[in-house]
């Protein structure tokens, strides 16, 4: 089911990219921790039964996305910044229309 949510595949290249990248060592860690934080809270809202449970962990996966552009603003990494609207606007969607 994972493979067909859109969102949640974004969110899986959003996690790679972010393990990727060359930040210091006080930032890396919490930039894990959000980017798969994102990853996990799609896929345990996604299992959720209703409307109301789904919105929540998909707002805590929005909330979890914006530590990471703050994160990677503070690197000065525009580049995955700019590649990464398609999901922080996915993730909002989901937040506020799921």
């Amino acid at each position: 089911m994972l493979q067909k949510f859109r969102t949640y595949q974004l969110a899986l290249d959003f996690y790679q990219k972010c393990e990727s990248l060359v930040v210091p060592n006080h930032l890396k860690d919490q930039l894990k921790r959000a980017a798969s934080s994102i990853v996990l809270n799609l896929a345990e809202g996604s299992a959720k039964p209703t409307e109301k449970d789904r919105k929540r962990f998909y707002a805590i996966a929005l909330g979890s996305f914006r530590e990471t552009q703050a994160i990677l603003h503070l690197t000065l990494n525009r580049a995955l910044l700019e590649q990464s609207d398609h999901l922080g606007a996915c993730l909002y969607k989901l937040s506020r229309f799921a």
